[in-house]
């Protein structure tokens, strides 16, 4: 029986480019490792949005990347 291990978790800011000349939608995406694995989704939006405050770009959404080792 195979069980899973949180063993990394990354943050990523996609942020809202406009459109091209083809009217295809834009993104640009920073992204933060070294996040505590036990955060919740609460604590990394407010972290997201404390970021984007900085920003100049609008925020377009965030994502919550995590790693899992996979075990016999």
């Amino acid at each position: 029986m195979a069980d899973t291990l949180l063993v990394d978790t990354q943050l990523r800011i996609v942020f809202d480019m406009g459109l091209d000349a083809n009217g295809k939608q834009l993104y640009k995406t920073k992204n933060y490792n070294n996040i505590k694995t036990t955060v919740s989704a609460e604590e990394l939006l407010q972290a997201a949005q404390a970021i984007v405050s900085l920003q100049t770009e609008p925020l377009a959404f965030v994502e919550r990347n995590d790693t899992y080792h996979v075990t016999a």
